[in-house]
């Protein structure tokens, strides 16, 4: 390992790639079959009783991606990206939007997604279009996204629209310039800037007047937006919502996601259990887009603290990383590790691995 592949972290603890765990992605692929990954498992074994979900299909095409970037000729990935890919364009409806669940023996159980799950469908597939390793899967991409893409600006849900900004972001990295585009994130992000303005106050700088999950996407939302219009009050707003989110979950240096057994009111206590590793991935992606921007060392070393919440560093002192499976505990509760491995918290655990392996090497 080369001297600059190392990183000082704020306590005197060096880091290095070759620390963390090698790359295993068995459980990912005993969850994916021909139609797309499982939603959850019984343990280590795919619970096929619960089906799929467009949210998961869309968060195992962002792995494919990333994984595919970074590892060199990876083969599951290559071979696993298609399905999810295929599993998103059946989802699409006529008019465009996504249905989100669909049962083992392919009936769909709903007919029109939540917004959330058309968020995160488009942000995978925004980074599949600026990133993706092959030109059709590229096109197809396109295609889906492009079709999908009339629904934005109906958009009113928080997450919603963040993950749906940050997947129009990378649209125009790839397409720059486009006026229409950037026009819909400047639009987009003003709703959010609105929802700020409406909900902050001396003590409570946030978005809403609850703390629930996935919340760093969106200052996360807020920092693509910047990158894309240098608009200075989003990235202000960022900064200043993620320090407020910093002040809520770290513990004794230690990352404590928001409990979703009854989140974090304004004016009330913060719920400790359950924490989830979307949270926790959701960390890792900020602090990386935080120092791709600043290029402050800080911001590494609070990706890599987050990033340990999965390996140990938690409130239980145990792994949620299965190194024999590959697979990821779905979270953890007051009694300790819930022992499924679903296809979200495994997700989660190997999208972050990716992004710190990534950016600590950029």
């Amino acid at each position: 390992m080369e001297l600059e592949d190392t990183l000082l972290l704020t306590k005197p603890t060096l880091f290095t790639v070759a620390q963390m765990p090698d790359i295993n992605f068995k459980h990912i692929s005993d969850l994916t079959d021909l139609t797309g990954i499982i939603q959850h498992a019984l343990f280590a074994t795919p619970n096929r009783k619960e089906g799929y979900c467009i949210d998961d299909n869309a968060r195992a095409l962002l792995w494919a991606v990333w994984a595919c970037k970074h590892i060199k000729k990876d083969q599951v990935a290559i071979y696993h990206l298609p399905v999810y890919l295929s599993f998103i364009h059946y989802m699409q409806r006529e008019d465009g939007y996504f249905r989100n669940f669909l049962s083992y023996t392919k009936t769909s159980t709903e007919d029109r997604g939540s917004e959330d799950s058309f968020g995160r469908t488009m942000m995978a597939l925004g980074f599949l279009i600026n990133e993706g390793p092959t030109h059709l899967s590229i096109r197809t991409a396109q295609e889906i996204f492009s079709k999908a893409f009339p629904h934005v600006n109906k958009l009113t849900s928080l997450r919603g629209i963040a993950n749906t900004i940050i997947g129009i972001c990378q649209f125009i990295k790839y397409h720059y310039p486009d006026d229409k585009k950037r026009d819909m994130v400047i639009n987009l992000s003003n709703k959010m800037v609105s929802m700020y303005n409406d909900n902050k106050s001396t003590n409570w700088l946030w978005f809403e007047p609850v703390l629930t999950y996935d919340n760093a996407m969106l200052p996360l939302a807020l920092l693509n937006a910047f990158e894309i219009t240098q608009n200075e009050e989003y990235l202000t707003i960022a900064f200043e919502s993620m320090h407020f989110l910093e002040s809520k979950v770290f513990v004794n240096d230690t990352l404590r996601p928001i409990g979703n057994d009854g989140w974090h009111k304004k004016g009330g206590s913060v719920a400790q259990f359950d924490q989830q590793g979307i949270d926790v991935m959701a960390m890792v992606l900020f602090y990386q887009q935080a120092f791709r921007i600043t290029r402050e060392q800080t911001y590494l070393a609070r990706m890599y603290k987050s990033y340990q919440w999965f390996l140990g560093d938690n409130d239980m002192g145990l792994s949620l990383y299965d190194f024999s499976t590959g697979g990821c505990a779905d979270g953890i509760h007051s009694e300790g590790i819930n022992l499924n491995q679903g296809a979200e918290s495994t997700l989660a655990y190997w999208i972050s691995h990716l992004v710190v392996v990534s950016t600590f090497q950029e």
